[in-house]
């Protein structure tokens, strides 16, 4: 790799960032690369290259992968495994700095708690500047399998904004 920047981090910081990189900590490693130096410091772009060439060099991927299809069987596992039968089958949005992705949850109201299940995610935010989305295919997936989950169970299943990302209200605090 022949990058100034890089060549300039200390042997200490360069196999942190390669850590970071490794566990594909994006964020964290720019922030190290930035801290690592004196003043002036790399602009944010600068360390955003150099952190996606080390991605490229360690032979990872800077994009997140989709997620594998969800499995029925495998759900009803995890359901049935919870320390307490789910009041309800839960679908809902978060997001970070790759995108919108959708959790699939169980619900007790007694007590009141989730039960991560599954995480979906099929691709970047860089879907929306292309046209891809909407409908978003890990809304569709979600609601697929989150209905199946929920009859299989006899309990409702709630998702308050499958047709875009939202934090809209939860299951527990709808009527």
């Amino acid at each position: 790799m022949n990058n100034p920047l890089w060549e300039a981090l200390p042997a200490q910081v360069r196999a942190q960032v390669d850590d970071l990189v490794t566990k594909g900590n994006k964020l964290q490693a720019v922030k190290v690369i930035r801290e690592a130096l004196e003043e002036p410091r790399p602009g944010l772009y600068e360390c955003m290259d150099l952190v996606a060439e080390r991605f490229e060099d360690l032979g990872q991927r800077f994009t997140r992968s989709p997620t594998a299809p969800l499995d029925l069987d495998e759900l009803m596992a995890k359901v049935r495994a919870l320390p307490h039968a789910p009041a309800a089958i839960e679908a809902l949005w978060d997001g970070d700095s790759e995108g919108w992705m959708v959790y699939l949850l169980a619900v007790t109201i007694e007590p009141r708690a989730e039960y991560h299940l599954a995480i979906i995610q099929h691709g970047t935010d860089l879907r929306l500047f292309n046209g891809e989305v909407p409908p978003w295919p890990e809304a569709q997936e979600a609601s697929t399998i989150g209905r199946r989950l929920a009859e299989r169970f006899g309990i409702p299943f709630h998702f308050a904004s499958p047709e875009e990302p939202d934090f809209a209200p939860r299951w527990w605090d709808s009527d």
